[in-house]
């Protein structure tokens, strides 16, 4: 069955919303929280204040729709790369060659993702919907991983921890980025970050059978 033809009334509202939650992440990024103001998101999408309450009813609204948007194009491209992956290092590789790449692309919405991934921002509403979708983040990983970990030979490892150690590694490299406190390009901050992993999931060498009777 052919979809439904969309009016020009459905074309201008997903057009604004587009315009105001584009404007809303700048303002955000710049601003935090407190410091952004509905009038400075309406004037930074070149429309009048009353437009925005058209579509939203308050900043906090405004908000929450600018970071669950970014947070649902940022878990479509994770499942995607994640799903896709075969072993553990594409696994891993996928996940944060995947979440960098976007932060380098969205960095407006980096801002607004770390603050509240952080716990900065007093809404509720938004700290809900951001733990859904880092759980959701989380859970991709633990299930690449668990598949990952079955056919390749690594350390017998929880896939549990070992997805959280790669989302918190990866968080880390995302901060330490945003702060400025890597001037190195993505590449060599995602081939680091895999290297430091392979080595902490390798299968520890066997010593020789004279060493080990010596240590008995």
């Amino acid at each position: 069955m052919p979809a439904a033809r969309r009016t020009k009334q459905q074309v201008v509202s997903e057009f604004r919303h587009a315009e105001i939650l584009a404007a809303a992440r700048r303002v955000f990024a710049a601003r935090g929280y407190e410091g952004a103001s509905v009038e400075e998101i309406a004037r930074t999408a070149g429309v009048a204040k009353g437009t925005v309450y058209l579509y939203y009813r308050s900043k906090d609204e405004i908000y929450q729709a600018a970071l669950r948007e970014g947070l649902l194009a940022l878990c479509a491209e994770l499942r995607l790369r994640v799903q896709a992956a075969r072993g553990v290092q594409d696994t891993i590789r996928a996940f944060v060659d995947t979440k960098l790449a976007h932060f380098e692309e969205h960095r407006d919405f980096l801002r607004i993702y770390v603050a509240a991934f952080g716990n900065l921002t007093p809404q509720p509403a938004a700290q809900r919907e951001c733990r859904a979708l880092y759980l959701e983040q989380l859970s991709l990983l633990e299930a690449g991983m668990r598949a990952a970990l079955r056919h390749d030979r690594v350390r017998h490892v929880p896939a549990e921890a070992a997805a959280l150690a790669v989302f918190d590694l990866t968080k880390g490299v995302v901060q330490r980025r945003l702060l400025g406190r890597s001037r190195e390009a993505t590449e060599k901050d995602v081939a680091f970050l895999l290297e430091l992993l392979r080595k902490g999931l390798a299968q520890p060498a066997l010593r020789p059978v004279r060493e080990q009777r010596r240590s008995v």
